[in-house]
């Protein structure tokens, strides 16, 4: 058993991009540039953001956080993401989800102009990343792809289980994973919550991914000898043995799958990392567009 060490990819990753920065400052160029917009307090999306800024200087992009109150209107949001689309030092932008009740996500995301849409959410971007047009692709899914890329995972002919049906994940990387490109031309079935005969399907799949967001719902019973495994939950769960008093669990029973598997990713240090590298790699791509 190997596991996927998605930190170290992706401290690679960002190292790649640091250095295509300085050259594009060398070049008389300005340095890209993220912004964030947060509704609200939510501690995860607080965490996540704080990560991105963070990575932002990492890699030599300039970042900007916009912080609202959870009590904005949908108007007011949507005139900020229109002051973002017309602001020409930005080259792109997230609205990190989840967002307060009283504002329809859809309506947002497809206010973003498609050029700064880094988060691959807008139904531009998915639709050219389904026929396999340049495109923002997803975080999640791009970051998976660069794993198993970087791994040297066979995919070409593989029988690939995607467990989990969500915009953000599971349908495009369903997509990815099949369509004609290294990785990619394996037959992939994705299956869910609703799916008859779960683990029998699972049981067949030389590559398994798990994004069904059910902590430790993958058994050992499910995973087929040599599998490689890709575990995307991350679930708080509460702990006596942390001093945060919770830990971060994955939608795989860890300790029972991995001596079955070839290849699988820990939670957390696998996919996590690479979604939020993912994140800057659309950034310097749409600099590098202007």
């Amino acid at each position: 058993m190997q596991l996927i060490d998605g930190k170290k990819i992706a401290a690679e990753v960002k190292q790649e991009i640091k250095k295509e920065v300085e050259q594009l400052v060398a070049s008389g160029s300005r340095k890209p540039h993220l912004a964030a917009v947060l509704v609200g307090n939510d501690g995860g999306s607080v965490t996540y953001v704080n990560h991105k800024v963070n990575d932002c200087k990492e890699v030599g992009f300039e970042s900007t956080l916009l912080k609202f109150e959870d009590s904005i209107t949908e108007k007011e949001l949507l005139e900020a993401v229109h002051n973002l689309n017309q602001d020409d030092s930005i080259d792109g932008f997230i609205v990190q989800l989840p967002l307060p009740k009283q504002i329809d996500e859809a309506k947002i995301i497809e206010a973003i102009d498609p050029e700064k849409d880094v988060d691959g959410f807008h139904p531009v971007n998915v639709g050219k990343m389904l026929i396999g047009l340049p495109s923002f692709v997803s975080a999640t899914p791009s970051g998976i792809m660069e794993l198993i890329k970087r791994y040297n995972i066979e995919t070409t002919g593989k029988n690939c289980v995607v467990l989990g049906r969500s915009n953000i994940v599971g349908r495009p990387l369903t997509n990815l994973l099949s369509q004609k490109n290294i990785p990619g031309n394996a037959t992939v079935t994705m299956i869910h919550s609703r799916s008859e005969n779960i683990k029998e399907i699972c049981a067949r799949a030389d590559i398994l991914i798990a994004a069904i967001g059910k902590p430790e719902f993958v058994t050992a019973d499910m995973v087929k000898e040599g599998a490689t495994v890709i575990d995307v939950g991350t679930t708080r769960l509460p702990s006596d043995k942390t001093k945060s008093g919770w830990k971060l669990t994955g939608d795989v029973k860890f300790d029972e799958v991995s001596p079955k598997c070839k290849y699988i990713t820990p939670v957390p240090g696998g996919v996590g990392p690479m979604t939020r590298v993912a994140l800057l790699k659309n950034t310097l791509l749409a600099a590098q567009k202007k």
